[in-house]
């Protein structure tokens, strides 16, 4: 799993040809037993969830 970034037990990641399911450009995280993939430009879960407080730290 290529790593981007991780921090209060929420791992973000990203793959590089990612774009067959999700066509807008978007992270993957994943916190606990929680997955989620999230767009980049204006943060909404696209598949998944993520309680609402790792949500709001991962859209800032």
């Amino acid at each position: 799993m290529p790593t981007i970034s991780m921090f209060y037990g929420i791992l973000i990641y990203m793959y590089y040809f990612d774009n067959k399911e999700h066509k807008a450009p978007h992270i993957h995280a994943n916190y606990a037993e929680y997955d989620a993939v999230i767009s980049i430009p204006d943060g909404e879960v696209l598949k998944g969830e993520m309680p609402n407080k790792k949500l709001k730290l991962i859209q800032a």
